[in-house]
């Protein structure tokens, strides 16, 4: 990363040359490699960021409306109807639909013998199949939590690798030239460091993400299982139980 320079330059000068388009100019191939790196982690987080934000935010706006609409229909063939025109991407009608459909194919494998149905209850049928469908719908609200966990946690070193590495020409240019002033110094190194902030720009909103996702599905999975509780004794015994 060291630059040649026609005449001398002040210090002043020399410092007001540092930047990125400096830092492009003076790039080899692992320099490179670290930059488009860090460029995808960046573009890969926020891409993450948008989605789970619109597709939380669709999520626990719905949430009281599919609720409150299951339990004030008047009968369950009406709510299903319902529950079966949410989105697809609806989480809680997808939990509901699922009971059902557990209440149904227990009554018709009960009806035809089936060994299954005769050796679970009606209840732990429908348990069964609410613990997987909250599962399931839990499993799909951490997408892209991984990710962002990950670009958090290595993007500052990806950059510090980018600056290390950085350092490390400029001072074998520095030698070879034979110049260690403020000037021959400033420059290269201070591109270098320009790794270690872009690093440092990439995992910052990945971390703030990742921790805001986690507290916001942790609200969300509560209501999961407050519904399916509710489903479970609804679908169980008839009837929702009184106080919830």
């Amino acid at each position: 990363m060291f630059q040649e320079t026609s005449a001398p330059l002040s210090n002043a000068e020399a410092m007001k040359q540092i930047g990125f388009d400096a830092l492009l100019h003076n790039l080899d191939p692992l320099g490179w490699i670290v930059l488009v790196t860090l460029v995808i982690m960046s573009v890969s987080s926020w891409y993450f960021i948008v989605a789970n934000a619109i597709r939380n935010a669709m999520v626990r706006s719905r949430a009281d409306k599919v609720i409150d609409g299951f339990w004030n229909t008047g009968s369950t063939q009406e709510a299903i109807r319902e529950l079966e025109a949410q989105p697809k991407s609806e989480p809680f009608s997808k939990i509901a639909l699922d009971a059902a459909s557990a209440v149904a194919h227990h009554q018709q494998a009960a009806g035809g013998g089936n060994g299954l149905a005769q050796t679970l209850s009606r209840s732990e049928f429908i348990d069964r199949a609410l613990r997987q469908a909250v599962a399931r719908e839990s499993l799909r609200l951490e997408g892209g939590l991984t990710l962002l966990a990950t670009v958090g946690s290595s993007a500052p070193f990806v950059g510090l690798l980018g600056t290390v590495w950085g350092i490390y020409n400029a001072l074998i240019g520095i030698a070879a030239a034979g110049n260690a002033s403020m000037v021959a110094v400033a420059g290269p190194v201070g591109e270098s460091l320009i790794m270690t902030a872009i690093g440092l720009f990439t995992a910052i909103p990945a971390v703030l993400a990742y921790n805001f996702f986690n507290r916001s599905n942790r609200l969300t999975y509560a209501q999961f299982d407050e519904f399916a509780h509710d489903l479970h004794d609804f679908f169980a015994t008839g009837a929702r139980v009184e106080g919830k």
